[in-house]
């Protein structure tokens, strides 16, 4: 049998419509649907990976790319004055969508410690 798509894997196929703000062959980043800042933006690899905790030594250089690609959407999105990147891994870490994605925050002064 095989398993569920998620729906971030839904949305890369196009079968759930996303707010998409930046896009290219290896990532997509779209408005998340529950914000919880006035910008709050999710960056997913187009491939599937459930999360930080299972990429390897194999995967340093599409990881440097994200993180290039999160820094290119938060300049995107006009965030000069500071913005926080999240990511959760694991049901204890608050993840809830089995594909590695971060969160970018912003427009709005954000806390620490997050909760």
């Amino acid at each position: 049998m095989t398993p569920a798509k998620t729906i971030f894997k839904r949305i890369i196929d196009g079968e759930i419509p996303a707010k998409i703000v930046l896009e290219n062959e290896r990532f997509l980043a779209f408005h998340d649907v529950s914000p919880q800042a006035p910008v709050h933006v999710l960056v997913i690899p187009k491939h599937e990976i459930v999360s930080l905790a299972d990429v390897g030594p194999a995967d340093a250089a599409w990881l440097g790319g994200i993180m290039v690609f999160i820094r290119d959407v938060a300049e995107h999105l006009g965030l000069s004055k500071g913005y926080r990147v999240v990511t959760n891994i694991g049901s204890d870490g608050g993840q809830s969508v089995p594909h590695l994605h971060f969160h970018i925050l912003g427009q709005r002064q954000l806390q620490w410690p997050p909760g």
